[in-house]
């Protein structure tokens, strides 16, 4: 059955799935959670499922109290708790004769171009034939260097990937605050956020359950991910996900967070989102005018100051004079070269280097701005 309303992407995080003080699965939740999915693919909808709590279920099978720091031990747990949780979900989405598909990604997945082609191209496929992917990190191979860190990043590379209409995150909170609620009681809710409107806000980094790796903070980043590829994006309560269909109604529940006009393109999106930034570039304020205003290329002469080490071809963050990063871009030169050739004039750079390289630093169909 091919999709008709367009794909939805929803995450469940661990503070959702999971009771904080011992680990162990809220059937209370995730059976109305199955049931609106299953419902949502029968009237035309293409769903995936972002599912965090592997490594807590993984805790509760072995007895163990709290979540682990050490890397190993993380992917052992994972290890333990990824089969008992996309177990569960084939018991119940089966009872409803759903078919489900178990898709484990890695950062690396998104960082190399035809990983990513390829991924997008099995989500496709699965989308088609009635399936619903459920997708976490894969915790067991994933190192540290390529890891998302939290499943809501995973979410919204993935909605973007995919073209997706919705992203919806459950959490454990009902929509987004401008401090948080759990210590915060003057902490005012906020319904609707459009891309580049200033937000006010204390966000957390971490959850408040001790289980989950995210916060409201990488929450936000996940919109700002999605919401770049035109994805609607909600944050609402994760012990209702009976108010799925209300939020694609367009009812008012959580907070909304209003997709680009025009969406970037999926090459800057990869640029943007995917790759791992290896080094960060401080531009003067005459550049940031010129790549954010005007639409121009980086030149060497607007670089005040290259932090990192990388080659050619890397991916680098853009700042400005204050450190607030702008953008993002593949470079030309090396970090080596480029801190020879900062703040010289273009004709300068083949006496500098001593060959004839080209005039940008970052070329503009390789640089991506952020809001």
């Amino acid at each position: 059955m091919a999709a008709t309303e367009g794909t939805v992407v929803v995450k469940i995080g661990t503070s959702s799935l999971t009771d904080m003080q011992t680990g162990s699965l809220r059937l209370s939740v995730l059976g109305p959670l199955v049931e609106v999915l299953t419902r949502l693919r029968s009237q035309g909808y293409a769903v995936i499922l972002v599912s965090s709590g592997a490594v807590g279920i993984g805790c509760a099978r072995l007895g163990l109290r709290q979540r682990p720091t050490a890397i190993a031990e993380k992917q052992a747990v994972a290890a333990v708790g990824q089969g008992r949780l996309i177990r569960l979900y084939d018991d119940l989405f089966s009872a409803l004769n759903q078919p489900i598909a178990q898709v484990l990604l890695t950062r690396g997945d998104f960082v190399e171009r035809s990983r990513y082609v390829n991924a997008n191209r099995t989500f496709t496929q699965l989308l088609q034939m009635g399936v619903i992917p459920i997708v976490n990190e894969n915790d067991t191979v994933a190192v540290e260097e390529l890891k998302f860190g939290d499943n809501d990043s995973l979410s919204a590379l993935v909605a973007s990937m995919v073209q997706a209409k919705w992203l919806i995150l459950l959490t454990d909170v009902d929509r987004l605050y401008s401090a948080d609620p759990h210590r915060d009681p003057s902490a005012e809710p906020i319904e609707r956020v459009w891309r580049g409107m200033p937000l006010q806000i204390k966000a957390e980094a971490h959850g408040n359950s001790g289980w989950g790796t995210g916060g409201m903070a990488t929450k936000l980043t996940a919109a700002q991910i999605a919401t770049a590829a035109g994805v609607t994006v909600v944050i609402t309560n994760g012990k209702r996900p009976d108010q799925i269909p209300a939020i694609l109604a367009g009812e008012p529940i959580g907070t909304r967070f209003e997709p680009a006009p025009q969406p970037v393109s999926a090459r800057k999106r990869w640029i943007a989102y995917g790759l791992i930034p290896e080094g960060s570039l401080t531009l003067d304020e005459g550049a940031v005018r010129a790549i954010c205003e005007q639409g121009r290329s980086l030149l060497p002469a607007g670089i005040t100051d290259v932090s990192g080490d990388f080659e050619a071809g890397a991916a680098v963050r853009l700042c400005d004079p204050g450190g607030r990063e702008v953008g993002r871009g593949l470079v030309n030169y090396s970090a080596e070269e480029l801190r020879r050739i900062k703040g010289k004039k273009t004709a300068e750079i083949p006496y500098i280097l001593g060959y004839e390289g080209v005039d940008t630093a970052v070329h503009r169909d390789n640089l991506a701005l952020l809001d």
